[in-house]
């Protein structure tokens, strides 16, 4: 809220949890979305870095954060998509969501997260591309009775 930017949910790791819980906790925080909204599909095999620009770090604050360790997951979603409710946590952090386009999100987001969006996408994109087909598969049988 307040960026003209494109991003994915995300959020830190808890002390106490593991990446799959803070998947939902994050899910929930951001977007409304219960664990029985979606189906974990896959995840990256390790962690993604990413560093900010150099202007963008917060040298005051405690501890400084220079970057990112990200584990990435690819989620089928399995609710009716009213279900998504972008106001939902105390601070909202989204104003908007929409559904595009595999790739569409690596040109989108911000410059210095460019290279861990395209490597997580490409990574994952296996596992996205079996479910395509399949599902154009379905539709074609049904299409051909």
């Amino acid at each position: 809220v307040g960026w003209d930017a494109w991003q994915f949910p995300q959020g830190g790791i808890d002390a106490h949890e593991t990446p799959e819980q803070a998947l939902f906790r994050e899910l929930k925080e951001e977007v409304g979305l219960d664990p029985h909204h979606v189906e974990v599909l896959a995840c990256t095999r390790g962690w993604l870095r990413y560093r900010l620009p150099k202007r963008m770090v917060r040298h005051g604050s405690h501890p400084v954060c220079i970057g990112q360790k990200q584990k990435w997951f690819l989620l089928k979603m399995l609710a009716d998509d009213d279900a998504v409710q972008t106001m939902s946590g105390e601070t909202p952090e989204f104003d908007d969501w929409q559904w595009v386009s595999y790739w569409y999100p690596v040109a989108q987001v911000v410059p210095f997260k460019r290279e861990v969006y395209r490597r997580a996408m490409k990574e994952l994109c296996p596992r996205h591309s079996r479910l395509v087909y399949q599902r154009q598969n379905l539709t074609s049988q049904y299409q051909e009775d």
